[in-house]
């Protein structure tokens, strides 16, 4: 699997393939990261690769030849064919947002180049010529892609096989398909009592299924009251049991 981000910035992506749990896929390469800066691609002295908007207006806009040049050397790089190229993702708020089903899916993938937006904004004729997916965080805006490159790519690579210490720990994350998609439960560890409260006692009792019943119990709970959504989407599924619907009812 191999991530190619072209970005401005590449110092900020050290720090985070160096270190964590995922730094060991980055290392091994099991996850191939590979970072391009558009202004090596660029031409003057200044290597300049933003100019003002046309019709005027507050800020620079990126422009397209620097990054169509960036994104012809990746191509080559990657030796990729005509018709064959890797897609090109780029964060923007008008994109889809990321969820657990679009990390899965990315997961499963040979990879794609990553485009980190700057400034106001990337010449719209780059876009319409290259750009295959647009994807988001959500309903805010950030100064620029690398955070949601980051987001995307720690996402992807927790799920690659060894790159947990635990193998199945990832099925047990919110909105995992192996939770009916719910959000996850509470978890503790020792001591069984701390600042005067007590660990739950069904997680004492070593009674797995006692233990089972109180988790899904509280990832019902946890997700009636902070994602609604969730239980009525796992109800139209069909994931929710008789005796899960007895617990929402006593929740309402």
């Amino acid at each position: 699997m191999r991530f190619d981000v072209i970005t401005l910035f590449p110092e900020l992506f050290a720090p985070f393939l160096t270190a964590g749990i995922t730094r060991r896929a980055y290392s091994s390469g099991q996850v191939d990261v590979r970072l391009w800066n558009p202004r090596d691609y660029a031409e003057g002295n200044y290597r300049r690769v933003d100019d003002r908007p046309f019709g005027g207006g507050p800020g620079m806009v990126m422009m397209a030849e620097p990054l169509e040049r960036c994104l012809a050397a990746i191509r080559a790089d990657r030796c990729e064919q005509a018709g064959q190229e890797a897609p090109l993702v780029l964060f923007s708020p008008i994109g889809r947002t990321i969820n657990h089903a679009e990390v899965e899916g990315w997961s499963a993938s040979a990879g794609a180049v990553l485009l980190c937006g700057r400034y106001e904004g990337i010449d719209q004729r780059f876009i319409d010529a290259y750009v295959s997916v647009q994807l988001s965080l959500g309903d805010f805006v950030l100064s620029g892609g690398e955070i949601a490159a980051l987001a995307l790519l720690d996402a992807v690579t927790r799920l690659q096989p060894g790159v947990l210490n635990d193998e199945g720990s990832h099925q047990f994350d919110s909105f995992n398909p192996a939770l009916d998609g719910l959000l996850d439960c509470p978890h503790y560890t020792r001591p069984e009592e701390w600042a005067g409260r007590a660990v739950p006692a069904p997680l004492l009792s070593g009674h797995h299924a006692q233990i089972d019943r109180w988790r899904r119990d509280q990832r019902l709970a946890i997700t009636a009251r902070h994602r609604p959504d969730l239980i009525d989407a796992a109800r139209a599924a069909g994931l929710l049991q008789s005796v899960d619907e007895a617990v929402l009812a006593k929740l309402r």
